[in-house]
């Protein structure tokens, strides 16, 4: 062995400990060997007191025993006085495990009175004969591609989850008309936009129990929004307006607003930041398995599917997107948010 190597003595356990701990190089056998007996040797030179002490297992620590100790009554008193007395009465409770809940428009809190493809074709005469009026010229029945370039936009938005705005879907059917943007009117544009749209805007009803849910929610504390898929916002918010729901919404937005659509996350982010809580405090409550349902799974909510009106495509993915619960009636609601909360 080489001379340099200093080997371990019979007082050297710190220095080994060290040695170890600081990463430096193992012993090697013939090292390891040599201070081994030397331990024992040490060992044999116990006392038998010493070895005695190794033997018995150690004492366990005493239990000092609590004692009561009294709260002079002006004190107590002190503890439980109300230090927020600027706060209404009551309005320190524990947080609820739901703080709000986020509904979907169509067949969820409203539905239409008449077919949808009556009022579009309405509603696409009317902004033909108004572009007309203004010395625009179009082939003959040119209402029809008013009602398909929704209809393509729509689709189009739904399989690439980024809302294609009314406006803009009118813009490049004018433009393929021979219509390009330098000669064309915005005012104009706008103006058909909500021609097209103005029989729709008035054909909504709320759906029974509607108004009724919305005022328990409002009533107990949570929060409502209101999150759709609609292509034009300031469509939209006329026909929150005329069903008489804004004043029960602390929010209220479309994908034609933000360009994002459900199921994305991206357009409940404003949501959670607004009310300052996480998608586990949330309950989604829509009509479909693919947007509504989608995307409460994916935010990580409480979802209720409402098959009040049930929609023929949620067969397709019915194996695949499981809502937590279903109701046939928006009475129902209360009890699922009641016990969900506590």
């Amino acid at each position: 062995m080489n001379n340099s190597t200093k080997r371990p003595q019979p007082d050297d356990t710190p220095a080994l400990n060290e040695r170890l701990s600081s990463g430096m190089e193992a012993l090697s056998l013939e090292e390891l060997d040599e201070f081994m007996k030397r331990a024992k040797s040490r060992a044999a030179n116990f006392t038998p007191a010493q070895r005695q002490a190794v033997a018995e297992p150690q004492a366990a620590p005493e239990v000092v025993e609590e004692v009561a100790v009294a709260i002079a009554p002006e004190r107590l008193a002190g503890l439980l006085q109300n230090f927020y007395p600027e706060l209404p009465a009551g309005s320190l409770r524990p947080r609820r495990l739901v703080q709000g809940v986020i509904f979907d428009f169509d067949n969820t809190l409203a539905r239409l009175k008449q077919p949808i493809a009556g009022l579009m074709e309405s509603g696409a005469r009317q902004a033909e004969a108004y572009m007309r009026s203004t010395g625009m010229d179009f082939p003959e029945n040119f209402w029809k591609n008013i009602v398909e370039a929704r209809i393509f936009a729509q689709t189009k938005s739904d399989d690439e989850q980024e809302e294609h705005v009314a406006d803009d879907a009118l813009s490049f059917l004018l433009q393929f008309f021979g219509y390009p943007a330098s000669r064309m009117d915005g005012d104009v544009l706008r103006r058909a936009v909500d021609i097209f749209y103005a029989p729709e805007m008035t054909a909504w009803e709320l759906m029974p129990g509607a108004l009724a849910l919305l005022r328990w929610l409002n009533a107990e504390g949570y929060k409502v929004a209101l999150i759709a898929n609609y292509g034009c916002d300031r469509v939209f918010q006329r026909i929150v307006d005329y069903s008489g729901l804004r004043p029960f919404l602390d929010v209220c937005l479309c994908s034609g607003a933000v360009e994002w659509r459900k199921p994305g996350r991206e357009i409940y982010e404003g949501v959670l930041k607004r009310w300052d809580a996480e998608p586990y405090e949330l309950v989604c409550v829509g009509d479909s398995l693919k947007h509504d349902i989608a995307g409460g799974l994916q935010l990580g909510s409480l979802t209720v599917l409402c098959r009040m009106i049930p929609l023929a495509e949620d067969q397709r993915i019915a194996d695949l997107v499981a809502p937590d619960r279903v109701i046939n009636d928006l009475a129902q609601l209360p009890a699922l948010i009641r016990a969900w909360a506590e």
